[in-house]
């Protein structure tokens, strides 16, 4: 397999995360800084149960990780994530494509 095809395949957990506009919007608000589930929630309106099943994905994609304090759980976007953000926090860059924070993420695909 060549580097290309190796830099398409790395990206295709990445794609299926961040396909969902919800986990989209967390993380854009997770790169702002760590969040408890309630505190997403509360800033997007869904239920905590709901917020709970996306935060997973993202954590079982290597986007988002936890970790406990007490009775809450913060999430955080791993640094391997955040090394594929920008400096200034507006895109995102997989290798295979590049994303734009600062645009609403499309209903089919973000314009990979």
């Amino acid at each position: 397999m060549d580097e290309a095809e190796d830099n398409s395949n790395s990206c295709t957990p990445f794609l299926k995360a961040l396909a969902d506009a919800h986990r989209w919007e967390f993380v854009r608000i997770l790169l702002a800084g760590p969040r408890t589930v309630t505190s997403l929630a509360e800033e997007t309106g869904m239920s905590q149960y709901n917020v709970s099943k996306h935060l997973k994905v993202l954590r079982e994609t290597g986007i988002a990780e936890s970790r406990r304090d007490g009775k809450f759980v913060h999430y955080q976007i791993t640094p391997s994530f955040q090394s594929r953000v920008s400096a200034d926090e507006n895109s995102l860059h997989l290798g295979c494509c590049s994303f734009h924070f600062d645009r609403a993420a499309p209903e089919t695909g973000n314009g990979c």
